[in-house]
């Protein structure tokens, strides 16, 4: 039987916590809602490690905007990833593109031999990829063990489609993690829809940065 597993994007300390309470798997640790997330202070994911047994992934992006990034803020990416392994994350998540909109396996590759032998997810920019099928087998070649989409639409409701067509191309070979506009209210479509197994939210239901307990508690409920 498969096992669904629910990660939570938390952006404080405290969504942290009220996911763990909830029943959460796994945290996604980043800074900047509104930017769609980026990499989050250093000495707040710190106190995050500390207070979680469950698994905790971290973001790893400068800036918003765009996924093509400059030779100083790749630099910075891999300071970055250098400095949470040593307070013993569990993942990364990132993802680098080319001018073109196809993923960069260069820099991807390298990252992710950097975070060795820590788990890593392809974050949304594969919702502004290119060319879907291809993009999958280019993170698959890179290493990439999770790749976070709402499957190229404004969110997995829309994106529902191509989310059911990664994850029956991706076989088990990497997880497809539908993600955005993902809530308790539409999980049982996505997983009926989809097969996924494991899903994204941010349990955020009220306009602030802090998720709702009830809202994790329901999310979990619907996988179980």
């Amino acid at each position: 039987m498969k096992k669904y597993q629910l990660e939570i994007a938390c952006f404080n300390l405290e969504s942290a916590i009220i996911a763990q309470e909830n029943g959460a798997d796994r945290v996604e640790f980043c800074a900047n809602m509104k930017e769609g997330g980026t990499t989050p202070d250093f000495e707040t994911t710190k106190s995050v490690r500390e207070e979680l047994s469950v698994a905790l992934y971290v973001m790893i992006r400068p800036r918003g905007g765009n996924f093509v990034y400059s030779d100083a803020e790749f630099e910075q990416m891999k300071s970055e990833i250098n400095q949470f392994k040593k307070i013993q994350v569990d993942g990364f998540v990132f993802g680098i593109l080319n001018e073109d909109g196809s993923v960069n396996k260069v820099q991807n590759t390298e990252l992710i031999a950097l975070a060795n032998p820590l788990p890593c997810t392809f974050h949304r920019a594969f919702d502004v990829v290119d060319n879907v099928v291809q993009s999958l087998e280019d993170s698959i070649s890179c290493g990439f063990k999770t790749i976070l989409t709402s499957g190229q639409g404004k969110n997995v409701v829309d994106g529902i489609g191509i989310l059911a067509k990664l994850v029956e191309k991706a076989k088990d070979r990497i997880a497809i993690m539908p993600g955005s506009g993902l809530r308790s209210s539409n999980i049982n479509l996505l997983k009926t829809k989809t097969n996924a197994a494991f899903y994204h939210s941010s349990a955020i239901i009220d306009g602030t940065e802090t998720a709702n307990g009830d809202e994790v508690k329901l999310l979990k409920a619907n996988l179980q």
